[in-house]
């Protein structure tokens, strides 16, 4: 039995019981207290543009769906009928006029009110469906951000705004890279799994120490690449970032690690390659700078196209990449299974080629063919079974520990040193306050330093 004293006693300072990654009755508890309570990141709007369409996904073990309304509105609905309690819809995604389900017919609107039945006469008049309001249950709360479809599980809790903290600002660096101030979902999703708990991938983008030794392959195969090779642009920025895996360690102490409340963070000043900013003269960058001061200025579309945000996490299920208009949505199956769904952006107003060069990058890198991504989900299920080993009961989390500084002036907390741990730490402190309901202590998992 997981009593509240029980959980509480898996994350202490500087590590965390193996059972928070491997018991499958704490997963379940994590699904109950964790996706559903806070604000889970389910798509974008741009993925149903007109009245009608949807698209279905998951909010922990609950099946939804994300429906554009005649009104221009977008809702969440739970993908279950009311009769029988079938999933409605199995398309992943589709237009409709109406939601009919398969077992027996119950017609819902867009909605989810319920239109029709069949043989409405085989109802007493006094517990006849549409009498009763019978419908498809709308999920209790949802909020879109600049496009980013947001829902939560929970009646009751913090606004989207509050959930997001500090972090809404990554969702805006995003945005504001497009001219016209607009991002679109485009070229589908790519859905790869691993025999892994659900946090590892969280953890891990934004872990500095792993990527030279995790990416030893793909940083040697980058080197012997010929640079004075023509390529399409987004090869040369694959290999350059492949190439900084392979930073020495004096890089990843020097570049930012920021954490805010709910188990959120960011890095930044990684990247200060010129082909990533605005001082690039590649003939795309140079008419994609053009537009974007013609839309925002010139000081401001610097200002803009400046910024070096890497990976930014929104505990507990998104990790994107703004930089490169990538995102990915976390969705934990089991205690050591996790699916992970892969969109890219198009920013509008930028050039076409902006867009297949974002697509041939994520291939490149984050691609289930890709030489980087694969090297993580080698590493993520070696986690899962070494977890499972006897010998260690705990997880170490304590690189930087009491050397993290606190900033209150802008909601964040910093890294020491661009190698500490502060994010898992941040993430488990998180954790804690979710699964048993009360705020974090320092046992929670940071020791921060008033600077």
């Amino acid at each position: 039995m997981w009593t509240t004293e029980r959980i509480a006693d898996l994350v202490q300072p500087g590590r965390v019981h193996r059972d928070a990654y491997t018991d499958p009755a704490i997963f379940d508890l994590e699904m109950e207290r964790i996706f559903g309570r806070a604000w889970l990141l389910l798509g974008h709007d741009s993925q149903i543009p007109r009245a009608g369409d949807f698209a279905t996904t998951q909010m922990g073990r609950q099946p939804v769906l994300m429906v554009r309304q005649r009104g221009g509105g977008v809702s969440v609905l739970f993908n279950r009928c009311a009769h029988r309690g079938s999933t409605v819809c199995s398309a992943a995604k589709g237009t409709v006029t109406q939601f009919v389900c398969p077992y027996h017919g119950w017609t819902y609107g867009l909605d989810g009110a319920l239109v029709a039945v069949p043989s409405p006469a085989g109802y007493p008049e006094e517990r006849h469906p549409q009498q009763a309001g019978l419908g498809l249950a709308e999920v209790p709360r949802t909020e879109v951000y600049r496009g980013f479809v947001f829902a939560s599980l929970a009646a009751d809790g913090p606004s989207l705004g509050d959930f997001l903290g500090p972090l809404i600002s990554s969702f805006d660096d995003l945005v504001d890279r497009a001219p016209e101030g607009e991002v679109e979902v485009a070229g589908g999703v790519s859905r790869h799994a691993y025999d892994g708990n659900w946090k590892f991938v969280l953890e891990n983008h934004l872990d500095t120490i792993h990527p030279r030794y995790v990416h030893a392959s793909s940083i040697a195969a980058a080197n012997e690449q010929d640079d004075g090779r023509p390529t399409d642009g987004a090869g040369e920025v694959a290999v350059r970032q492949m190439r900084q895996n392979g930073a020495p360690n004096e890089l990843w102490e020097g570049i930012g690690l920021w954490v805010a409340g709910g188990g959120h963070g960011y890095m930044a000043d990684y990247h200060d390659d010129e082909k990533l900013v605005a001082a690039s003269d590649d003939p795309v960058h140079v008419e994609y700078q053009r537009r974007m001061e013609a839309a925002y200025g010139t000081a401001r579309a610097r200002e803009i196209l400046s910024v070096t945000r890497w990976n930014s996490i929104v505990f507990p299920n998104v990790s994107f990449m703004s930089q490169f208009g990538q995102l990915r949505i976390v969705r934990p199956i089991a205690a050591g299974r996790t699916v992970l769904d892969t969109y890219v952006f198009r920013l509008k107003g930028a050039p076409e080629e902006m867009f297949r060069r974002a697509v041939a990058f994520a291939n490149v890198v984050n691609g289930t063919g890709s030489p980087v991504l694969t090297d993580d989900l080698e590493v993520y299920e070696r986690l899962q079974t070494g977890l499972g080993a006897d010998g260690n009961a705990w997880v170490d989390t304590g690189r930087g520990f009491g050397r993290d500084v606190r900033d209150g002036d802008n909601g964040l907390d910093r890294g020491g040193t661009g190698t500490s741990e502060i994010a898992v730490r941040n993430q488990f402190r998180a954790w804690a306050e979710y699964m048993t309901g009360t705020g974090a202590t320092e046992a929670g998992g940071m020791a921060v330093a008033a600077e």
